[in-house]
């Protein structure tokens, strides 16, 4: 690579590293794994960056690789792991409202194969297109457009089942008729 392309390359992660952390934060639920998923995705593009023609598109290339290697490593996890019922509870410093909330959507969002976390991501955190969503991982745009539309009918049943396990946890006893039925379903 030419030292004008390095100089460039080295431009580019300097001023869109922390937008680029976040998608990276966004599609692996560990800081520390988010900023791997990043620089292993920052040493494939730097290897790859002469053939981007449109630097333009380099945020899209990027992600398209941390999308990618992010789903090598589900691959290749210990096949010892098992999948359990209850996950851990999240720790959060910041006791405001906002943080505690993103805390649970991150939390949540483990319930998800890594397909629908990428879907979820792009749409609603990167705010791409079905269209450009749909070309970012390599699938139609009704294959996205149904592949959110689970997803996010998956969150909202994890959201309701632990809402549910809260109150029985807390033994608080739901006053109205509904809330008790909707729990027990």
């Amino acid at each position: 690579m030419a030292h004008g392309e390095v100089l460039e390359f080295e431009e580019y992660v300097r001023t869109r590293q922390d937008a680029l952390l976040r998608s990276a934060r966004r599609l692996v639920p560990d800081p520390i794994d988010a900023q791997d998923l990043l620089q292993t995705a920052l040493v494939r593009t730097y290897g790859r960056w002469d053939g981007i023609a449109d630097k333009r598109l380099a945020d899209a290339y990027l992600r398209r690789v941390m999308i990618n290697t992010r789903t090598e490593w589900w691959r290749a996890r210990k096949l010892e792991e098992v999948p359990t019922e209850q996950l851990p509870d999240a720790s959060v410093d910041d006791s405001t409202e906002q943080h505690a909330d993103r805390a649970l959507l991150m939390d949540i969002m483990k319930v998800l194969a890594p397909k629908q976390r990428s879907v979820v991501v792009l749409r609603h955190w990167e705010q791409m297109s079905t269209e450009e969503t749909a070309a970012a991982l390599g699938m139609s745009a009704g294959t996205v457009k149904s592949t959110l539309h689970r997803a996010l009918a998956r969150l909202r049943e994890e959201l309701e089942r632990r809402a549910c396990d809260e109150n029985d946890e807390l033994g608080v006893r739901a006053p109205e008729r509904e809330e008790r039925e909707r729990c027990a379903a």
